[in-house]
Formats: C-alpha cells, sequence, structure tokens
C-alpha cells in the first residue's frame, strides 16, 4: 500500500509539468545503452524527462519503470556498482564516510536548488515558525499550538526516517547541532505521500506538523489535500526565495559519478549534460529551481 500511494504521489509530480519541451536534446541514447540511474524521490520527475529527453521514450512508459531507491540507498548502490549516476539531495555523513573507506572517490556536481519546507492542516491558524520554535517542537519543549500562537492543542509532529533525504534536511538545515526527540513508532513516515497523507487527513484535525522538500510538496497544495506550507523566520518558500536563498532551508541537488567513470560511458555524458546550459534548460522544464 505504501508502494502504491508514493506511485500515486510521483504520478501527480510527473503530469504536473508533463508537456514541457525538453525533448529538442543533442545528446542521444538509445533505451538499450541508457546507464543505470538512481537517486531521491523528488528527482524521479527529473529522471523521467532526462530520459525521455535522451531516448525519445515517452513519460508515461517511463513512469511505472523508474525507481529510486532513496538518498541514502542510492549512494550505496553506486558504491556497490549497482548504479551509474545519481541525482540525487545531500546524503548524511555515515554514507560518504562508507564511500570514503571503501576508497571510492565521486564527483557531486550541484544541478539545482530545493529546499526544506514544513506544512500543517489548512485549518490550523499557524502560519509561521522561526528556526528556534521549530527546533523546539522537535525537541520536545514545545509540545502545544497555543504556545506558538495557536489553538489550545497538541502539536502532532511527523517526522521522516533516518535514511530519507529529507530527514538528513531537516537534521542539518533546522536542528542543526539540536537533537530531534525520538517519535513514537507511528509518527516515523517511510514515504513522502504518506507524511502528506497523515498531516492533512489526521482525523481532519489541524493539529498535525510535517516536513518535505519543496518541489515534491507544492504539487499538492492546489490539489484536495488540506496543507499549506509555514513560513520560515517570516519568508515563504517559493522558486524566487528559494533560488536567490532568502528563504532559510535551502539546499542543493547533485549529479553524482565516480570519479573513475570513464569520459565516453553514458552516465559521464550524462552527468556532462546535467551540468550544462542545456542541462539546466531541461531541469528548469521539469520544474525544478536550476542554478545559474
Amino acid at each position: 500500500m505504501k508502494r502504491l500511494a508514493s506511485l500515486i504521489f510521483i504520478l501527480m509530480l510527473v503530469s504536473l509539468f508533463s508537456g514541457c519541451d525538453n525533448k529538442s536534446v543533442s545528446l542521444k541514447m538509445t533505451s538499450e545503452n541508457y546507464p543505470r540511474v538512481d537517486g531521491s524521490t523528488a528527482t524521479i520527475p527529473l529522471a523521467i524527462a532526462l530520459r525521455s529527453a535522451v531516448t525519445g521514450e515517452s513519460e508515461e512508459d517511463l513512469q511505472l519503470k523508474t525507481v529510486h531507491s532513496k538518498t541514502t540507498q542510492a549512494f550505496r548502490s553506486l558504491q556497490y556498482g549497482e548504479t551509474d549516476l545519481l541525482i540525487v539531495y545531500t546524503p548524511n555523513s555515515i554514507v560518504l564516510d562508507e564511500l570514503k573507506n571503501a576508497g571510492i572517490d565521486i564527483i557531486m556536481e550541484p544541478i539545482g536548488r530545493d529546499a526544506l519546507v514544513l506544512f500543517t492542516n489548512e485549518k490550523n491558524p499557524v502560519n509561521d515558525l522561526s528556526q528556534k520554535q521549530t527546533q523546539d517542537i522537535y525537541m520536545g519543549n514545545i509540545t502545544n499550538w497555543k504556545d506558538i500562537g495557536g489553538e489550545d492543542s497538541e502539536i502532532l509532529a511527523y517526522q521522516r526516517d533516518v535514511e530519507s533525504g529529507s530527514q538528513v534536511l531537516m537534521e542539518k538545515l533546522v536542528m542543526q547541532e539540536n537533537k530531534m526527540i525520538t517519535p513514537e513508532k507511528d509518527f516515523v513516515i517511510t514515504g513522502m505521500g504518506e507524511i502528506i497523507e497523515k498531516v492533512a487527513s489526521y482525523e481532519d484535525e489541524k493539529n498535525a506538523l510535517g516536513y518535505s522538500v519543496y518541489y515534491y510538496i507544492r504539487a499538492f497544495l492546489d490539489k484536495d489535500y488540506k496543507i499549506k506550507l509555514i513560513n520560515a523566520n517570516g519568508v515563504a518558500p517559493s522558486n524566487e526565495t528559494i533560488k536567490n536563498g532568502t528563504y532559510p532551508y535551502v539546499q542543493d541537488f547533485y549529479a553524482v559519478i565516480k570519479t573513475s567513470e570513464k569520459e565516453d560511458s553514458g552516465a559521464r555524458k550524462l552527468f556532462n549534460f546535467l551540468t550544462s546550459k542545456e542541462g539546466k534548460d531541461l531541469i528548469t522544464g521539469a520544474g525544478y529551481v536550476a542554478l545559474d
């Protein structure tokens, strides 16, 4: 069921930006010699747009067969030789240490920018949280919405699983040196789609809080999911505030290959394409915030 829910959310993301002109690219490959690509869940739509543009395969056909193993496991797949190129968010330091200890050098080139965003049920009157308030919530110091301008109700603060890209960003960008409280099992969410559904529909109440990456969640703001984004330190997340860095929880995402990758390999060619002007145009066309 969780796999089905995640697939539905990915299909919604792809359909949001379908029809973008990503077909006229100079790099061409066949589906047979296309390299193995893995990465974060939120980069699946980009992986689909990239492969469709390069091979001519339809995005509809690619939607059902494009699978990413999530941020941490994707790096391990690269380490073990199970994939050739990553389109991925920042991993935790543990997996980078694993690569170093295995004697594997990698090239990580930033190709786009995203942000960690907090969201709640649209009925919740709270519209802004300072970084200190957010830290206190996830450290267990603030447990009631009335203490931060809301109603007298318990804060149901959901977290992601430890190996997800969203959790890495939350710990790095928001919590920084502060340790998050260990939640009850039911409040640790594995899938990106699942956390949206939990916050949107928790017994039709308005006291749930969650977080995810901006690219992923914005596809559902105009849908019937009853969620809204919360401003951070008074700044609303948007393409503009993420690109110019005024929104505080901003993080680049990357194209990654092994340094040992041959210059004429498919993975190296895709890496070079993604870091080119033409690649940036495709990234923008797929609905992401590309770097200048």
